[in-house]
């Protein structure tokens, strides 16, 4: 087969299969994005702890919380935050409150970590992403690695009815939240 033949057969292929796509009818996918303003409830969702059980944001009414996404389990800046409120679980219990750590890591990386640094509270799997995405908390492309999807680091305090009253994003991996803005919203739901 010489080179035009071989350039009319992959012609030939590409105009079948986008013809095909239209035949198809593709749509977009649509993805649901949470309203995550203060105030408004914070959506259900469920994922895999460290134990691989299946845990539920309603599990944790009557508590207040501290819902802690981080972008990855033995990252430097993760390890400080995660350490910081560890650290600070006593307070936060003193204020009736409860922390929950979310990533995308595996329940596996989770435990490991979560063993390495003693972290007594849960930490979630969003293995599937869809718990960011539905929030709004993808990370594309974190720490240069094209196509890896990562949780940005937020935090959200949460009432003992899982309404919304403090929330922090950021879009930058390597800054840590504000430690006492945090407290501070903990200690407005005394």
């Amino acid at each position: 087969m010489d080179i035009f033949e071989q350039d009319f057969i992959t012609f030939s292929i590409r105009i079948s299969l986008t013809s095909m796509a239209k035949d198809i009818n593709v749509q977009p996918q649509k993805t649901y994005m949470a309203s995550m303003d203060v105030g408004s409830p914070a959506p259900e969702f469920s994922l895999k702890d460290t134990d691989l059980k299946d845990r539920k944001l309603s599990e944790f009414r009557g508590k207040n919380l501290v819902l802690a996404f981080f972008p990855g389990a033995f990252t430097g800046v993760c390890t400080t935050e995660l350490c910081r409120f560890r650290d600070d679980l006593s307070k936060l219990a003193g204020l009736g409150g409860q922390i929950l750590g979310v990533s995308v890591d595996s329940p596996f990386a989770n435990m490991g970590f979560a063993n390495a640094h003693n972290l007594s509270f849960p930490i979630l799997s969003d293995y599937k992403r869809d718990v960011i995405r539905n929030y709004g908390l993808e990370l594309p492309d974190f720490a240069g690695m094209d196509g890896y999807t990562a949780a940005k680091r937020s935090v959200f305090v949460l009432d003992s009815g899982g309404v919304i009253r403090y929330k922090w994003i950021s879009d930058d991996p390597t800054i840590e939240p504000n430690y006492v803005e945090v407290e501070d919203a903990m200690s407005r739901l005394q």
